[in-house]
């Protein structure tokens, strides 16, 4: 299962973990109550989807190009690895 993603499960983990870890840590250090978002560049963001996952199906996009967990501009074509499928 984890060479057919081309990134191991521990490794996304781990990045996951670090993002968590981070954004954490700008929110408990920052007073605004709005929470920072994490750059694209570190939850690996891509303008092209993964297969059938992609930020118009994920449960983090906000119509029409953002994201609840992710700054900057969103394509609905996207794809990144905070990616959660709507729920049915």
């Amino acid at each position: 299962m984890a060479g057919s993603s081309g990134i191991s499960r521990r490794r996304m983990l781990t990045v996951a973990a670090g993002t968590v870890a981070g954004v954490a840590a700008i929110v408990g250090a920052s007073t605004p109550a709005r929470a920072a978002k994490a750059p694209q560049k570190a939850v690996k963001y891509q303008d092209t989807p993964k297969g059938e996952a992609r930020c118009d199906n994920c449960a983090l996009f906000e119509a029409p190009s953002s994201c609840k967990s992710v700054d900057g501009t969103i394509s609905p074509q996207g794809w990144c690895m905070v990616y959660a499928k709507k729920p049915a």
